[in-house]
């Protein structure tokens, strides 16, 4: 079944610099070069407010998903295809996940690593079998790629389940591993041999 929604954790900040930002605008130019809609989390600042308005500028889709209690602190975008206010961050999560066919992180702060590493342990539980990755803008991300491969080295992560997270640094790249993805098959539970 061929992808309609990509999911983009991001920054309700703009980060240093106008990379951040840039990189947002360049991942919103290659969905809607591919029809492809973008479902995140419907604030109008930062770097979710630069990937959904260069979306909806190139007439894209836009899906945002907004807890009723950040619709001020984060400002709630009502320029969008569609504005869904939910009542907790759980609901908003779930209606994420619900409507996607797979998940980006831009960099971003602890919202965004606690998204990505929650839609990531459900795929690892084989409750979903859709792609994630990080967009690893400027190398925003290598200090956590190493530090997963460290918890490889330490025993506390299988390397299967370290590989369900894809790692990009350009947004063509990302999508073109998204469009030809095949979910592996992975196991969360330890084999009892590997007790012994």
């Amino acid at each position: 079944m061929p992808m309609k929604k990509i999911c983009v954790y991001c920054g309700s900040s703009p980060g240093e610099g106008n990379d951040y930002i840039q990189a947002a605008e360049g991942l919103a130019k290659e969905l809607v070069a591919r029809n492809l809609g973008l479902v995140y989390g419907g604030a109008s600042v930062g770097v979710m407010g630069a990937i959904a308005n260069a979306v909806m500028q190139q007439g894209g889709e836009v899906i945002g998903i907004i807890p009723d209690a950040l619709m001020r602190k984060e400002i709630g975008n009502d320029h969008l295809t569609e504005l869904r206010v939910v009542g907790s961050m759980h609901e908003r999560k779930a209606a994420m996940a619900d409507c996607s066919d797979g998940f980006i992180a831009l960099p971003g702060g602890m919202g965004t690593l606690e998204e990505i590493f929650e839609i990531l342990t459900w795929a690892q539980l084989g409750f979903h079998h859709k792609p994630c990755a990080l967009l690893n803008v400027n190398g925003y991300y290598n200090h956590l790629i190493t530090f997963l491969d460290h918890a490889v080295n330490q025993g506390f992560l299988r390397q299967e389940h370290r590989d369900l997270l894809q790692v990009h640094d350009t947004p063509a790249s990302l999508l073109d591993s998204f469009a030809d993805y095949q979910a592996p098959e992975v196991t969360k539970w330890i084999r009892r041999e590997e007790q012994l």
